[in-house]
């Protein structure tokens, strides 16, 4: 990026060998993981100095996008209030102010849950009745790095239990203040884990505890005005691939327990009613097997016209892809089994038949309703997602040709269709197309989910909606008489106009045979894919791991790299969860090498049939999908003129093989355990980033070509989820002389696995990342 002659810091090599199943491997930067070694500390400083120096040319770039972000976004903007209890609650951002500021004002009506108006130019709290619960830029004074780790209230509003992270490590110090004076009680219940729960009457906390390894495993139970040297176990998770997690139950009865590993998981209850009680599980665990659990009451619907409470069971005892079950709780005390109860709606099994080797199948007919079996059969890639019951409605989240959905019914249809043995009868939610856009529903790469419904007895329904190209709305529905509102459009200041972009979705043929979705958005006034000779810069993205999906959805920073000719790329790889519970099993353990290759074929892909040039192609992807990033760089160099790794994945089999890492043991259930089982060994050792750096005769032999990418890494020295050693050894390496990458590295000394904290902070974050990007793709203007 500049013709000064720039030296990198060099790191020493010293003997350290890993042997484990017969293999010997040479770990020379190893001693980068003594954080607080005086050479580490020189070389982490080395490394941000080098960065800086080859920055500077692109000083300009980067003050042009984040003032560009700046002038784009309503900066003293608010939230449309959501009621809770007795208040009307919602988030203010002020011009100038790093974080937002919590209020809230009374009920006025008991019976209106219509969104009082409010003025979001107002200073916070100076509206007639507003209160402010809690100010992120007071809370964060003095501190470089600041994170709310979650607030929890009592039902009467008066006490508030909150977390507070100031170093990125993910530990929170746990505090309760009285909001009637605004004052903390003296009692702090420190180094938790985020989250956790206050009773209705605010007499008891619960929180998760986290071991030495840095797990969530056991429950405290706390009274409120006790010191924290008193509180008590509640209950443990001894086994180490689970995490622990606790709340109240949407209808405010029970303390939950939930904790799970990757692929299994249990809840347990205590009744509200009984704070120190004992928990006990609702429904055993069955290693593979995840369930999720609601609770309600069927309204008159006994045979004696008496209420009926029910356990609705999100679950995948018997289809991969999830169905729900209604069980009836009068007929015994927990615990209950999953295979109790009525089925009122299903996934599609497809793609499963074999064990979960996934099928390709032709796609199916839109899925309207998907308790009808009739629209279910045919479609692709359907898996539910999830359930919640309401008062007065259901809603069901569930996943088809690779983008999300949202369906809803009546409870008291759901009650009557329940009694007389029916699949539940959802219509799905299609909200009409933005008049700006005029494009049909089915043509949109939308995203589409709950909006925010914290009250049980709220009559009508929230979702959120957007699309790439279209900023964010939230919706108000009404399941009684589906009527639709519009509360709110998140605005996009200056030129901003949809019209002028353009989403797209293609499938590519994966090297076995299987079809990618992907995704593209571009501006077609300055970017041209698939004419003839002018094939466009390309940026490309993936993640591929844990089930995740990368669904839709509309970014600001952007809409500037698309000003500027760039083609946005999705590859929805193996490994997420954009196709149902195949896609992701397709994608890890002794499958993960299908997500490599998967995200390499679709770029060969956009690149062979002109859409992207090979020379102006950057791939972005953070954590696992910066794993990611390094086994693309090392498999097909060819492809990228550049890769961006955010906090990455890349020594994984080193922190697989050690249990004693945090995260190490939970972290089997994805990777393989590589410790115990010499073939998950041998096939991680295959492409792990760190252990498969080719040499530049290496890639001349193999690729036809010694180039590789140029490379920008980002981490921090305080992310507890991927070790700041790991990106640092992996940058060391391609280094190294025989490799010869063009490698810069940004690392953030008090920050997390998430980076800085503060919207301005990350505003100039995503616009130095931006400018690498482009500098990359050989756009500096």
């Amino acid at each position: 990026m500049s013709d000064e002659a720039i030296e990198y810091p060099v790191a020493a090599r010293e003997p350290h060998t890993r042997s484990f199943h017969n293999d010997v491997f040479e770990d020379p930067y190893e001693w980068l993981r003594a954080k607080d070694d005086p050479r580490t500390q020189t070389f982490v400083s080395g490394q941000n100095a080098y960065t800086d120096a080859r920055m500077k040319p692109l000083a300009g770039l980067r003050s042009r996008l984040f003032d560009e972000l700046k002038s784009r976004v309503q900066e003293t903007d608010m939230s449309v209030p959501t009621r809770l209890n007795g208040y009307w609650y919602f988030t203010r951002t002020q011009e100038g102010k790093q974080y937002a500021v919590q209020c809230r004002i009374p009920v006025a009506d008991p019976d209106d849950w219509t969104p009082p108006t409010v003025d979001a130019a107002a200073e916070p709290g100076s509206m007639p009745g507003e209160q402010i619960v809690f100010d992120g830029n007071r809370e964060a004074e003095g501190h470089d790095f600041f994170r709310c780790g979650g607030i929890d209230l009592s039902h009467d509003g008066r006490w508030m239990l909150y977390g507070v992270d100031v170093t990125g490590d993910e530990r929170y110090d746990l505090k309760i203040r009285d909001l009637s004076t605004g004052e903390d009680l003296p009692e702090v219940i420190e180094q938790v884990s985020a989250g956790g729960c206050l009773t209705p009457d605010g007499k008891w906390a619960f929180y998760v505890k986290v071991d030495e390894a840095w797990r969530p495993y056991a429950v405290w139970r706390h009274r409120v005005g006790t010191p924290a040297s008193e509180d008590e176990e509640a209950w443990r998770e001894d086994d180490e691939r689970f995490w622990v997690g606790v709340g109240l139950s949407f209808d405010e009865r029970n303390i939950v327990i939930g904790t799970g590993s990757k692929t299994t998981t249990e809840v347990l209850t205590l009744p509200v009613a009984d704070p120190t009680g004992g928990f006990r599980a609702f429904i055993p665990r069955r290693e593979g097997i995840e369930y999720d659990v609601s609770f309600a009451c069927f309204e008159g619907a006994g045979e004696d016209g008496g209420d009926v409470p029910v356990a609705v069971v999100y679950h995948n005892v018997s289809n991969p892809n999830f169905q729900i079950n209604v069980i009836d709780m009068r007929r015994h005390e927990p615990p209950y089994d999953l295979d109790e109860g009525t089925v009122v709606a299903a996934g599609s099994p497809y793609g499963c038949e074999r064990g979960g080797q996934y099928s390709a199948m032709p796609v199916g007919r839109p899925c309207h309703a998907p308790g009808n079996p009739s629209i279910l059969d045919g479609a692709r890639g359907l898996g539910i997602e999830g359930i919640a019951i309401h008062r007065h409605f259901v809603l069901l989240s569930y996943r088809a040709e690779g983008l999300p959905h949202l369906a809803v019914m009546t409870k008291n249809d759901a009650v009557e269709d329940w009694k007389a043995g029916r699949p539940w009868r959802f219509e799905e939610i299609r909200p009409k197309p933005a008049a700006a856009l005029k494009q049909p529903y089915a043509e949109r790469l939308y995203s589409i989910g709950s909006g925010g419904n914290p009250s049980y007895e709220a009559p009508r329904l929230r979702y959120s909606f957007g699309s790439y190209t279209m900023p964010g709305e939230l919706h108000e529905y009404d399941p009684a008489t589906g009527e639709d509102a519009l509360l709110k459009r998140a605005t996009v200041l200056g030129d901003f106009d949809p019209k002028n972009y353009v989403e797209h979705r293609l499938w590519v043929t994966a090297r076995d045979g299987e079809q990618i979705p992907v995704s593209l958005v571009w501006r077609p006034s300055v970017c041209h894919p698939q004419i003839e000779g002018s094939p466009a810069p390309m940026f490309i993205t993936g993640y591929g791991a844990y089930e995740v999906s990368m669904d839709p959805g509309f970014s600001v920073p952007r809409l500037s790299l698309m000003d500027r000719g760039v083609l946005y790329a999705v590859a929805h790889i193996r490994g997420g969860g954009e196709m149902g519970r195949a896609w992701y099993e397709q994608g890890r353990r002794l499958n993960k090498k299908h997500s490599f290759e998967d995200f390499v074929d679709v770029t060969r892909a956009l690149q062979e049939g002109g859409w992207a040039d090979p020379t102006r192609t950057v791939a972005n992807g953070g954590s696992a999908g910066g794993l990611l990033m390094g086994a693309v760089a090392n498999m097909a160099p060819n492809l990228y003129a550049g890769i961006e790794a955010d906090v990455p994945f890349v020594d994984a089999l080193t922190s697989i093989l050690d249990p004693d890492l945090p995260l190490t043991v939970t972290e089997w259930d994805e990777w393989g355990d590589p410790l115990h089982d010499a073939a998950v060994y041998d096939y991680m050792k295959s492409y792990t980033p760190y252990e498969n750096v080719p040499t530049a005769a290496e890639r001349l032999e193999r690729f036809g070509t010694d180039h590789f990418p140029k490379i920008f890494i980002t981490t921090s020295m305080n992310d507890t989820r991927v070790l700041y050693v790991e990106p640092l050894k992996w940058a060391a390496r391609l280094q190294e002389p025989e490799v010869g990458a063009d490698v810069v590295v940004k690392i953030e000394v008090e920050a997390g696995h998430g980076g800085t904290t503060g919207r301005y902070k990350q505003w100039e974050e995503v616009s130095y990342e931006n400018a690498w990007c482009l500098g990359a793709m050989g756009i500096t203007e």
